[in-house]
């Protein structure tokens, strides 16, 4: 395990586990409201979506924890197939399934990579994507701990060079997976995620499933500018803040 940065939060100083995790409520239909504008505001909130999770090391593995108990499906992918899930699987239960990487974002209404950077590229055919919310989740790291020097361009801005049908938006990336587990079932102020991405729709749909999972979404601008704050060496990444925090640096 890697060494802990100063003010991250440590399962025992919220004081839950992951046994702890509760489902959260469903958002309902309005009243007056059409089942086409119902099924946009359900999916703008991030419910009843089937997310796709690909990489399930120990991140991959607490989000398809946490969107389990919020109500949420899974499918679950990893490079070394289908059949090494099935204890994950079974600890899950019916809202989830595994299946290899391409079907994983064929059957997904969204998509996460929660792999290496450095495999990302041709990791998918790209018509797997086209048209899917792409959450760029991934670290460009050069060294142990060190950013990759990427030239001055952002870690989502070659993601979505090489998926360019899909709507990438950069999230769900700078928290520990120990805090991940259970800060958003904690009692007392929301902790942040921060979205970035250049289609003001995909970001409300993550948007919804940070708030379905009990955190605060903070959206940190363009896919450029707002994923380079998020990425390692940005002044977001690994930082754990509350929503009024989050909010406070983000005007500031």
């Amino acid at each position: 395990m890697r060494p802990r940065v100063a003010g991250e939060l440590h399962p025992d100083q919220v004081g839950l586990d992951r046994n702890g995790l509760r489902a959260l409520p469903r958002p309902t239909r309005s009243a007056g409201g059409t089942d086409r504008e119902h099924d946009r505001d359900l999916h703008s909130r991030g419910a009843a979506m089937r997310t796709g999770i690909i990489g399930t090391g120990r991140i991959g593995s607490t989000l398809a924890r946490i969107l389990v108990a919020a109500g949420h499906q899974v499918v679950l992918a990893n490079a070394r197939g289908p059949q090494t899930l099935d204890p994950l699987v079974a600890e899950l239960g019916r809202a989830a399934s595994a299946a290899h990487p391409a079907e994983a974002a064929d059957r997904a209404e969204l998509l996460v990579l929660m792999v290496p950077f450095e495999r990302v590229r041709g990791l998918l055919p790209p018509y797997a994507v086209q048209d899917k919310v792409l959450v760029d989740a991934t670290n460009a790291f050069g060294g142990p701990g060190a950013p990759a020097d990427l030239g001055g361009r952002g870690s989502s801005d070659l993601v979505a060079e090489w998926y360019p049908g899909a709507q990438v938006v950069k999230s769900l990336n700078t928290m520990h997976f120990e805090t991940l587990a259970v800060a958003g079932t904690a009692p007392g102020e929301r902790l942040a995620h921060f979205t970035a991405g250049d289609d003001v729709k995909s970001k409300e749909i993550v948007a919804g499933i940070i708030t379905d999972l009990g955190f605060a979404p903070v959206d940190t601008g363009p896919l450029h500018s707002g994923g380079i704050l998020q990425q390692p060496g940005g002044p977001l990444f690994n930082r754990p803040l509350t929503e009024a925090q989050a909010l406070a640096w983000i005007s500031h």
